[in-house]
């Protein structure tokens, strides 16, 4: 059956596209991509192999030279008609999230229109490209340093956010001139089969970019261990991206990770509780809780803990859930996933956590057929509890009971991870010193853990990531090499 989304059709067998042509996996395999909303299937998937990433990446080396040869200026504009090829199809690309994601349209819309302002920022980096120039110690000669593509980019990419995951990475790899491969989770493949539509038309040239679909050990792994590719960038867990690091590790190749978090949302005895809770349910529950910079650990003072706690419960509960615009959030991206975060769930119970609203699958007849996590909160659990640790990637939340704003911060900054923050509070002189002090790579006061705007980086310490930025200026550090550069002259040849 072929499905018809605006002015964009789903193939019944969704392909590879290498070297600028339509392909299935070279064995013929697919793999079905099911609907989290109600489980059935919308397509069948090419199911890559070792054979079809080796394709797609001699394709991209042997089309880079030429790519890094055009000016960046040229390579921002062909980047640039592609935002506007996404703008032009924004209806139609995010009623392929929202389907393929179990989102809303008008989340999904959302998300679409991040990534066409991400193509914007980036294909105006193509009239900026800043080097400098300096002065040298020597004589008669001028110094300056210069950027220069690395090769072959390897793209990994989350099921999350997934037009916006493509064009972060996609669109600043491109235009410091590197040849790349997309390997899009095997949960939003759809999302990156049409990005990689509107790159073709936009004029990128053949062989530049390829997407190819699979499995993470099937299709990602030789990816990442390909002598060819130069630069590896990862969005995904923690745990997937020590063996990336380990694997680059050996052959020396740079590799950009953004990791996972735990991310603590502190609510001081001065906040603004009504504000509190909005940013609250929205950095815990939004997009189904499936964000790194998710507001998993909320930090409460001790004395507003229980009318924080009443109001955050009462407002979770009215929260409708599905696939609707009115719809607070929806699925999560599959039902493996969904039988994790209640296995997490239950574990806390045994471990002595008190789950205070939510924890279970919905099962009513608007929910049953599909991966529906009811809006999870959980008291009491031990600041050294698994569920405290761990990231569950959904939409379930912690109460913690702090006495004061050291004993917050201490906590706060506890967790292995350390990317996004927030913290809630009248008083400017605790909102600085948090700020200054919080380990983390993003630090929000009265607002939430989440949010990131495209001219500005996006990033964790520790276990949250390997140093690099994303988006920004600083993403194009992530896909080019600097070279310094010296001219020695002579003023009396003139």
């Amino acid at each position: 059956m072929v499905i018809p989304v605006a002015d964009l059709t789903i193939p019944r067998v969704l392909p590879n596209q290498i070297a600028g042509e339509d392909c299935l996996a070279a064995d013929g395999q697919t793999v079905s991509k099911k609907s989290p909303h109600d489980g059935s299937e919308i397509c069948q998937v090419a199911r890559s192999k070792a054979s079809d990433i080796a394709r797609a990446i001699a394709a991209a080396k042997a089309a880079q030279p030429a790519w890094a040869a055009l000016t960046v200026v040229r390579r921002g504009e062909i980047l640039r008609a592609t935002a506007q090829l996404m703008q032009q199809h924004r209806q139609a690309l995010a009623a392929i999230v929202a389907l393929e994601t179990g989102k809303s349209l008008k989340d999904a819309l959302g998300e679409t229109d991040a990534a066409i302002e991400m193509g914007f920022f980036v294909a105006g980096e193509g009239r900026r490209f800043y080097g400098r120039t300096t002065t040298s110690a020597v004589a008669d000669r001028q110094a300056m340093t210069v950027r220069q593509p690395i090769g072959v980019a390897g793209l990994i990419i989350a099921a999350n956010t997934p037009i916006a995951n493509v064009a972060w990475k996609a669109f600043p790899a491109l235009l410091c001139g590197n040849g790349a491969v997309m390997k899009p989770s095997e949960d939003t493949p759809i999302t990156a089969w049409a990005c990689a539509l509107l790159l073709r038309e936009a004029g990128l040239p053949a062989g530049v970019y390829s997407n190819v679909n699979g499995f993470g050990d099937e299709a990602g792994a030789p990816l990442v261990e390909s002598a060819d590719v130069d630069v590896v960038s990862f969005t995904g867990s923690t745990g997937v991206g020590r063996w990336i690091a380990a694997t680059c590790g050996r052959r020396l190749a740079k590799v950009c990770l953004e990791l996972g978090g735990k991310n603590p949302f502190i609510v001081c005895d001065d906040a603004d509780l009504d504000k509190a809770v909005t940013f609250a349910l929205a950095s815990a529950f939004s997009n189904a809780g499936q964000r790194c910079a998710s507001g998993s650990r909320l930090l409460v003072f001790d004395a507003v803990y229980d009318e924080f706690k009443h109001r955050l419960v009462d407002a979770a509960k009215k929260l409708a859930i599905g696939p609707g615009d009115a719809d607070y959030y929806g699925a999560v991206i599959n039902e493996k996933q969904l039988n994790n975060m209640l296995e997490a769930i239950n574990a806390a119970r045994n471990a002595g956590a008190t789950i205070v609203s939510g924890g279970t699958r919905l099962d009513d007849p608007a929910h049953r057929n599909g991966y529906y996590l009811a809006p999870t909160i959980i008291e009491n659990a031990s600041r050294t509890a698994e569920i405290t640790a761990n990231e569950l990637f959904g939409p379930i939340t912690c109460l913690y009971r702090v006495q004061g704003f050291e004993d917050a911060l201490a906590f706060a900054d506890a967790s292995p991870f350390g990317l996004t923050s927030a913290i809630h509070t009248r008083y400017v002189n605790r909102a600085m010193t948090f700020l200054q002090r919080i380990k983390a790579g993003v630090a929000s006061v009265n607002g939430g853990t989440f949010g990131s705007e495209p001219h500005l980086p996006f990033g964790g310490l520790r276990q949250s990531g390997t140093g690099w930025r994303e988006a920004g200026t600083e993403a194009l550090d992530v896909y080019s090499e600097w070279k310094t550069v010296y001219i020695n002259y002579n003023p009396q040849g003139v």
